[in-house]
């Protein structure tokens, strides 16, 4: 059966910085027929990147080499443009779910892609609010136990 992933930031970062999860991430990426993200993603990705250096976890050259990868990576994922429809479902799911704005916005995003390709999402994320949210309006969240990866 034939993959459609939706990345959310905590999952795509996990495929430029190695963290607990990235193996997991690496694997589905290989195995997935679609992968997208919302717009939203690249920015938030760029702006991990320019806090683990600011946090001094990733020396500055590293940050740019892996920018650089991940740019030309982008240009092959599919991309989710927020509109009105979206942006109204995500102020109903922030309610919904207690959820942040851009996180939201990701659940929202993933949703409406479902709802396009008339195929089931898998939705990507390591945040267990957001993780638990996915389950509950009916895409595949993914890994499937997320215990391993949270923090004690």
């Amino acid at each position: 059966m034939s993959v459609v992933l939706y990345l959310d930031t905590s999952a795509l970062v996990k495929h430029y910085v190695w963290e607990p999860g990235s193996e997991e991430v690496d694997r589905i990426l290989a195995d997935a027929q679609w992968a997208g993200a919302s717009l939203l993603a690249r920015v938030e990705l760029e702006a991990a990147f320019s806090k683990y250096v600011r946090m001094a976890l990733l020396p500055e050259s590293e940050a740019r080499s892996l920018l650089v990868g991940f740019r030309m990576d982008w240009e092959r994922l599919t991309h989710l443009h927020p509109d009105p429809w979206m942006t109204d479902l995500a102020s109903e799911l922030v309610w919904r779910y207690g959820l942040r704005g851009y996180d939201a916005v990701h659940l929202a995003s993933a949703l409406r892609w479902q709802d396009a390709a008339l195929h089931p999402v898998t939705f990507a994320t390591f945040d267990r609010k957001l993780w638990r949210a996915a389950a509950d309006a009916g895409l595949h969240p993914f890994p499937d136990d997320l215990t391993p990866f949270l923090a004690p």
